[in-house]
C-alpha cells in the first residue's frame, strides 16, 4: 500500500503506539478512532485525563462525566475544541448525537445533556484530538507507529485511563501482549 492508497477505515478501532514510537505527543498513547476515510483521519486520546475538572458553562455536562471526572487530553490538534463521547440507550443520529458504533456516538456540547437522549450512561470529555491529513496515517500504520486493535466501550470510560495502554496489549494476546512489559526507558533493556 503507497502513502496515498487508502484500503481500511480504522473507524471504531483502537491505535495502540508502539514503544518505539517516541514522538512526545503519543508515547504510550491509545486513541479511539472516530472518522477515518480517504480524507484523512480523526481519534482520541483516551488514556491521558489532566486535572481539569471544571468547565465554566459546561456545569451539566461535568455533572455527567464518567469517572475520573476530568476533561481527557484527546490530542495536541486544536486544544481549545471539546469533543463529548457518550453512550445512550435511545438516541437516533441527529444535531445533537451522531452514532459512531452500537450506542455510542459524539454529543453536541451545545445542548443540554437532557436535550440529547434518554439513558446517558457514559459520558468522556476531550480537549483537543489527534488527526491525521490524507494518507499520513497509513503511512504511519505501513512504519508499524500503531497497532490497530479492537475497542471495547470500556476502554473509553476506563476509571483507570492510565492503565488502559498496558492492559490492552495484555489482551490482545500473542506477541503484542509482550510489548506491554517494555520498559518505558528502551536504554534500560
Amino acid at each position: 500500500m503507497g502513502i496515498g492508497d487508502f484500503e481500511a477505515s480504522t473507524k471504531g478501532s483502537l491505535l495502540v503506539a508502539v514503544p518505539l514510537l517516541d514522538e512526545p505527543n503519543f508515547h504510550r498513547t491509545v486513541i479511539y478512532m472516530i472518522e477515518h476515510t480517504g480524507d484523512g483521519a480523526l481519534g482520541l486520546v483516551i488514556n491521558r485525563p489532566t486535572d481539569e475538572d471544571e468547565l465554566p458553562g459546561l456545569d451539566s455536562w461535568m455533572d455527567e462525566v464518567s469517572q475520573p471526572r476530568v476533561v481527557f487530553d484527546g490530542g495536541p490538534v486544536q486544544s481549545n475544541t471539546l469533543i463529548g463521547i457518550a453512550v445512550v440507550d435511545t438516541a437516533e443520529d441527529s444535531d445533537a448525537f451522531v452514532h459512531i458504533d452500537d450506542g455510542l456516538g459524539t454529543v453536541d456540547l451545545g445542548q443540554l445533556p437532557s436535550e440529547i437522549a434518554e439513558g446517558l450512561t457514559e459520558l468522556r470529555l476531550f480537549r483537543g484530538y489527534a488527526g491525521w491529513g490524507p494518507g499520513q496515517l497509513e503511512g504511519e500504520l505501513g512504519e508499524g507507529a500503531w497497532l490497530v486493535l479492537d475497542a471495547e466501550h470500556d476502554d473509553i470510560f476506563s476509571p483507570h485511563p492510565h492503565a488502559l495502554w498496558r492492559n490492552i496489549l495484555r489482551r490482545s494476546g500473542g506477541r503484542k501482549a509482550l510489548l506491554a512489559d517494555a520498559p518505558d526507558d528502551l536504554s534500560w533493556n
